[in-house]
């Protein structure tokens, strides 16, 4: 199969969206896919090397990666906003002819994607994994939240198939007027992600006076909501571990003056970190998934989170964790406490999530992606197929060569 793959976020930036990504292009490598990825540029100027420049050519999982100038955020300029034209990704589309265009977490780069690629006929897939117009308050723009909502129906009516990570997103949407709906969820490394990565040697460091720990993985940014962990910070016996760097970072260290700040960690680090917790504790509201929650599961480690949005379908009640309802700080620290002081609690729930996540390994959420994009590239051929008839019998009317039943 020959993909195109459109990531709204990619290398050097880590975050959700390049890790799925990420994951993804490993897969269709091991299938013998043939993929294209097209990602912003770290500048606004146009690097691209000329095609016939191999040399040159960025490789991620032995696949090309073409870059598109962007732009850094104004308050996280990590975060790069693409500026590409519609009618050069399409030239890139018409060139590739690909049976299938990927377009993950679109928004900016993503839908100049669509755009082109609706243009040029292909099915595309549009993988539905941030809530954006919910940062509007969160940034000081509750005016743009109406209008981000507006941007997302336009993307998501022109795509394909549309893919949702959990229950509420799909309800999200399809209450927003959205069909062509599918679920596709995340998968979770159980080799990284695994109780045997608990460390002795962190815990003394992090609890010099055998602290219980509590932590609490992702970007710290405002979306994340990670100052609503301040009313855990003087539960007595306890230390907060944020793990993750953004550009709320100060801010936070000024705030949680007692917790431990261990920066940014990927891989076999930040699997040691995780497995090295007592308590894993989610407060963002604007989650559409939720993937530390099933890496904290992988982990052993128990859970406490918001009760809104992907952690709804991941976090049992009383089973695997706690959820408490979107702005009550008093039920977060209360559930907290029940499992600070229950250690049976906390064992019987790490137990229970380590066994939700069996199963959930990221080859088999790709052979589901891979599923999905058959039924893209079948439906698409129907919705062409019948335009063509709709084209062929007007056409035939209009010369008179079919009979007119008005």
């Amino acid at each position: 199969m020959k993909v195109v793959v459109v990531a709204e976020s990619f290398l050097p930036h880590m975050n959700g969206v390049t890790n799925s990504v990420l994951q993804v292009l490993a897969h269709l490598r091991r299938r013998g896919d043939q993929v294209t990825v097209i990602a912003p540029s770290d500048t606004f100027i146009d690097t691209s090397p000329l095609a016939e420049d191999q040399l040159q050519l960025e490789l991620c999982e032995g696949f090309p990666v073409v870059r598109v100038p962007s732009l850094p955020l104004p308050e996280y300029p990590k975060v790069r906003v693409a500026a590409g034209f519609v009618m050069r990704i399409r030239h890139l589309l018409e060139e590739i002819r690909p049976d299938v265009v990927h377009v993950a977490s679109p928004f900016v780069l993503g839908w100049r994607a669509i755009q082109a690629a609706a243009a040029v006929g292909l099915p595309i897939v549009s993988v539905y994994q941030t809530e954006v117009p919910s940062y509007a308050a969160r940034y000081r723009i509750p005016w743009a939240e109406a209008l981000l909502w507006q941007h997302v129906d336009r993307m998501h009516s022109l795509s394909t198939l549309n893919l949702v990570p959990s229950s509420f997103a799909k309800n999200q949407l399809r209450g927003r007027g959205l069909k062509r709906l599918k679920t596709w969820r995340r998968g979770v490394d159980l080799a990284t992600f695994s109780p045997e990565r608990r460390s002795p040697q962190l815990r003394a460091h992090l609890a010099p006076q055998a602290e219980l720990l509590i932590g609490f993985a992702g970007r710290l940014a405002a979306e994340k909501q990670v100052e609503d962990l301040a009313v855990l910070d003087s539960i007595p016996g306890t230390r907060l571990v944020i793990i993750g760097s953004g550009p709320q970072e100060q801010q936070l260290r000024r705030r949680l003056p007692r917790a431990h700040f261990a920066g940014f960690r990927s891989g076999d680090e930040l699997g040691t970190h995780m497995a090295s917790l007592d308590l894993f504790v989610h407060p963002g509201e604007a989650e559409t998934f939720c993937q530390t929650i099933q890496e904290a599961y992988a982990a052993a480690v128990p859970v406490v989170a918001v009760g809104r949005g992907g952690p709804l379908d991941l976090v049992d009640p009383g089973r695997t964790g706690w959820l408490y309802a979107p702005g009550d700080l008093a039920g977060m620290r209360s559930a907290v406490e029940h499992l600070v002081r229950d250690e049976a609690a906390r064992r019987s729930f790490a137990l229970h999530g380590r066994d939700e996540v069996q199963g959930r390994t990221w080859e088999a959420i790709c052979n589901q992606l891979v599923g999905h994009y058959a039924r893209a590239i079948e439906v698409s051929g129907r919705l062409q197929s019948s335009r063509a008839q709709k084209h062929i019998s007007t056409g035939a009317r209009a010369w008179g060569m079919l009979p007119r039943f008005a």
